[in-house]
């Protein structure tokens, strides 16, 4: 690694698949070299948590700040560092580790793909990459996550037949100009990204290679591309009553899909005039992010081996469906995601980590909780989950749940001020006499009385609701408009 790349390394934030581990520890007394116990820990949890995710990046050497501070190490301590992620983790973990020396500064580059197995430190604990954190699983999550790695194969097996001419190069040049990567293209796609192997005359390429990159991605595999259809009314018609009224199939490499459908489909996604601050407006009838995310999240997640199908996204008059084949994959479960959890896992690391490259994929885990946020500020219904046989449909309605005068009225609040629930509960209780008790926060927020006043004393202090008399258990709005 020369210091241009350490450069584009640098230029970058931490997320999912890059971080940056200090040698250092800061106390009272100022800066003080970790232990070298404590760094080899450090560095296994992290590089375990990314390999049991998506893979990633790891520099050893720089600060959450990205100064450069180097790693103070002996030959022999700089040797059991580099070699910890076989001797502390179980099974081992043989990431790939170069040595950079910047000035009289050394640093550590390690490299680690996505995992086909889990990978546990000493004394059992596993941890899992999402975004920026490095959680451990519970016991349950684990073997849900032990079952899902048995679905990675699909996009990582090599397929015989195929020749790097079968690749479209000016979609593998933009890529590489996208991510700012001097190297040549089959380097990056080899080393960094795991798509292809390198090390025999010929390159063996993998099929997420050519699901991305492909001059002919059909030829590979038949249903990879999206089909988007517009029904007139808000059922589906067949035979002599059919009513689809717009029919399109978008057919390229997923390097270029999404660009290219979302150009297309966001032609149909209609304006509509409301009343807003006494002058009418026009609004598009669903927030772009919602169905942007959900349509992106169906093609980085969908379950490529069931070939028979594409995505699907069925346009109705009164809502949206995004529908994606294969189930979701354990352990993210329906229920998570109508709970707003933040849950991250990939059924296809290799596919998420360049199209997250590529800017279509943004912090892991935090797409469907702002397709609630999105919704509600719109005054929507939240979006729907289920699932229909082998699809998992994510549903979008655009018929408003509040009239504009309590929309108006909520909008003033900002999501990082009051949570969903708490925001629910105000439209509920503006349209019906703008008061609410204890109770009716637990049936309409679906929590315990403990969560119901502990948020309700929440909004107390922020001055948005008060007790209709000390020490009662009903509350008024407080209007600010």
């Amino acid at each position: 690694m020369d210091g241009e790349e350490l450069g584009l390394l640098l230029k970058q934030e931490r997320g999912q698949f890059l971080d940056f581990v200090s040698a250092y520890e800061y106390k009272k007394g100022g800066a003080q070299k970790k232990a070298a116990e404590t760094l080899a820990r450090d560095l296994a949890r992290l590089l375990a948590g990314m390999a049991n995710a998506d893979g990633g990046a790891l520099l050893v050497g720089v600060e959450q700040d990205k100064s450069v501070t180097g790693i103070p190490c002996q030959a022999e301590e700089l040797q059991a560092l580099i070699q910890s992620p076989q001797t502390t983790l179980t099974p081992p973990l043989h990431p790939s580790c170069e040595k950079l020396n910047l000035g009289n500064l050394l640093l550590l580059k390690f490299e680690v793909s996505p995992s086909l197995e889990v990978h546990r430190v000493a004394g059992g604990r596993t941890f899992y990459r999402i975004a920026t954190e490095n959680p451990s699983l519970p016991a349950e999550q684990i073997q849900s996550l032990k079952e899902s790695k048995k679905t990675f194969f699909y996009e990582r097996q090599y397929v015989l037949d195929a020749a790097w001419d079968d690749l479209d190069g000016a979609a593998v040049d933009a890529f590489t100009e996208r991510i700012k990567e001097p190297r040549d293209p089959k380097s990056v796609l080899g080393h960094s990204y795991h798509l292809l192997d390198s090390s025999r005359a010929k390159p063996s390429l993998t099929m997420a290679a050519l699901l991305l990159f492909a001059r002919d991605p059909f030829r590979w595999h038949p249903r990879c591309g999206i089909d988007f259809v517009k029904y007139e009314g808000n059922d589906r018609q067949h035979g002599g009553a059919l009513n689809v009224v717009k029919r399109i199939r978008f057919e390229a490499p997923l390097s270029r899909l999404i660009d290219e459908a979302v150009g297309r489909i966001k032609e149909h996604i209609r304006e509509r005039t409301i009343l807003h601050d006494l002058f009418f407006r026009e609004r598009l009838e669903y927030p772009t992010f919602a169905w942007q995310e959900a349509l992106v999240n169906a093609v980085a997640h969908r379950d490529y081996s069931l070939s028979g199908a594409p995505v699907e996204m069925w346009m109705f008059d009164d809502r949206i469906e995004v529908r994606s084949p294969g189930l979701p994959p354990s352990p993210v479960t329906v229920e998570q995601l109508r709970l707003q959890k933040r849950v991250h896992f990939s059924r296809n690391p290799l596919l998420v980590r360049v199209l997250a490259d590529l800017g279509y994929l943004r912090e892991m885990g935090e797409g469907v909780p702002r397709m609630f946020q999105e919704m509600d500020h719109y005054g929507l219904r939240p979006p729907e989950f289920s699932t229909e046989g082998f699809f998992f449909v994510v549903t979008l309605h655009n018929t408003p749940v509040y009239d504009e005068a309590t929309l108006r009225w909520l909008n003033q609040f900002g999501v990082s001020t009051i949570n969903f629930r708490q925001r629910r509960l105000l439209a509920y209780a503006y349209s019906h006499g703008k008061s609410f008790s204890t109770a009716e926060y637990q049936r309409i927020a679906e929590v315990d009385r403990d969560t119901a006043y502990r948020e309700i004393r929440t909004m107390v202090k922020l001055g948005i609701v008060a007790p209709l008399k000390p020490k009662s258990r009903t509350y008024k709005i407080i209007d600010k408009l």
